[in-house]
């Protein structure tokens, strides 16, 4: 298994689409800003077949600091969840 970077991703993308490498680079990075902003405002993002982009909210709680084993309070946060859609996951069967 090897590891796709962004280059790689544009390079494939180019290809496919029949895009210029810059082009390809342009459109992967308005499509990743266009999520971004989308979940940053609460959004979910969902492209059938593909997947679904949320966020998730963790409430705050109790844990443990692993070098002291301290009690210490962590804050609540929100967080980025990606679901997989039926397509995706039976091509990575």
């Amino acid at each position: 298994m090897a590891l796709v970077g962004k280059d790689e991703l544009v390079r494939d993308v180019a290809e496919r689409s029949g895009l210029g490498v810059g082009e390809a680079k342009r459109a992967l990075e308005a499509t990743l800003k266009s999520i971004e902003a989308q979940m940053s405002s609460g959004n979910e993002v969902r492209l059938t077949g593909f997947g679904k982009f949320s966020v998730s909210h963790r409430e705050a709680r109790m844990g443990r600091n692993p070098q002291t084993g301290e009690t210490m309070q962590i804050a609540a946060k929100s967080v980025p969840r990606f679901s997989a859609g039926a397509e995706l996951k039976k091509a990575v069967e």
